[in-house]
């Protein structure tokens, strides 16, 4: 019954305009600081590790905008539910989409590999920008069925095409066969469970495990690989840029791709931190020497 009355309630919040819906954003930012305190120790945590350098006060001041920004990112993404096209082109901007397109004119389907930053859901509206190749989106389907399914008809409102993580390499093999272009959003910064702690590397100066599926799917069918950095220019305003990373991941050596596209990620990251998912338990895994 709840997933009901959720899916009720943001269909119909999604009617409303951004100056309201920010209004709340600002209401929950406070209720999430200030008083829930959402996990604000696993905050802190990860940003005194990350920044050693930085005093408590600057921790702090990262924090506040950090809190902040997760607040705006939850009435954003309900919002793709009812935005038109006009707006969510004016919102997020494509800015060199030139590059992926050089690959497409090669016959070449290419990897967008992009983090938890700044607003990833809206890299959904990418086909509104490419006519000539989909755009996959990769998800964990949500064990709700009514949530799931809520949650799909907003992330494929502008034509992104969702896959199950576990269908990637089959839906990807598909594609190939038939000779159809796609760029493929792959989430480079997901903390792997347990049994695949196989790829470690230093990250925001910590040891940290990364999963290797990118960089598998990439050189085993030679996909082009680049980097999505998505810049929040004001709120509700941002735009994305793509970065090279390798045209040929199979020449590389093994985890040499993996270690090009987390350095990329960690540069966005310290260039302007409090965009980053800060509240996500990425260092619940410790390297065992």
């Amino acid at each position: 019954m709840f997933s009901y009355i959720l899916y009720g309630f943001v269909w119909l919040i999604s009617f409303l305009p951004f100056r309201v819906l920010y209004l709340v954003a600002d209401l929950n930012y406070l209720l999430l600081y200030y008083v829930i305190h959402y996990r604000r120790k696993v905050v802190r945590t990860n940003l005194c590790n990350s920044f050693p350098e930085k005093s408590l006060r600057e921790i702090k001041a990262i924090e506040r905008k950090y809190y902040k920004h997760l607040a705006d990112l939850s009435i954003e993404l309900y919002k793709l539910w009812h935005m038109s096209e006009g707006s969510i082109r004016k919102r997020c901007v494509f800015k060199n989409t030139e590059l992926p397109q050089s690959y497409f004119d090669e016959g070449k389907s290419v990897i967008g590999v992009l983090g938890h930053y700044g607003n990833w859901e809206w890299m959904s509206s990418y086909s509104l920008w490419e006519t000539g190749a989909d755009f996959l989106a990769l998800y964990k389907p949500i064990r709700d069925k009514v949530t799931d399914r809520m949650m799909k008809q907003i992330r494929s409102r502008f034509g992104a095409v969702l896959v199950a993580k576990d269908d990637t390499l089959r839906v990807i093999a598909r594609y190939r066969s038939e000779n159809r272009l796609f760029l493929a959003g792959f989430i480079g910064d997901q903390t792997p469970n347990g049994r695949n702690l196989n790829f470690w590397t230093r990250f925001l100066n910590q040891d940290t495990p990364v999963l290797l599926g990118t960089e598998r799917i990439a050189r085993k069918y030679n996909i082009p690989v680049v980097s999505v950095h998505m810049r929040k220019v004001k709120r509700g305003y941002y735009e994305v840029e793509f970065v090279d990373v390798c045209a040929n991941p199979s020449e590389l050596p093994q985890g040499k791709l993996t270690e090009m596209h987390t350095r990329l990620l960690e540069s966005f990251i310290q260039e302007e931190p409090e965009f980053w998912l800060w509240s996500h338990k990425r260092w619940k895994h410790k390297k065992k020497f």
